[in-house]
């Protein structure tokens, strides 16, 4: 099977999906796509998930030991189609209102279908 970079760019998000494909995952199916963001404060962590969910958005909070620099992580919980356009375009939107607040986005994840 050879690998379309128009729907599998050669970046994190496309190598990810194209290992979800090859693992029989059903990209076509829509489902809930966990995005984190990592704070190096409570104070900003809260300050971003109240921005979330103020537009409607699923989140929650809880401690990273992953990263000693940034050990506050929100993950927002975003029902989206697994493609790489809709994947990348929220996390830059994230990335926009996280680093209002100090944050960085730490990846995402997702159920296989």
């Amino acid at each position: 099977m050879n690998r379309d970079p128009k729907i599998f760019p050669d970046d994190d998000n496309g190598d990810a999906l194209w290992n979800m494909m090859l693992q029989g995952d059903d990209l076509s199916k829509p489902r809930e796509i966990d995005f984190s963001v990592i704070f190096s404060t409570q104070e900003d962590a809260l300050k971003f998930g109240e921005v979330l969910l103020f537009n409607r958005q699923k989140v929650s909070m809880s401690e990273c030991d992953d990263d000693p620099d940034f050990p506050y992580e929100i993950t927002v919980h975003h029902y989206i189609d697994p493609t790489h356009s809709g994947i990348s375009e929220y996390e830059t939107l994230l990335q926009e209102y996280a680093e209002k607040y100090n944050g960085t986005n730490d990846g995402w994840g997702c159920y296989e279908q």
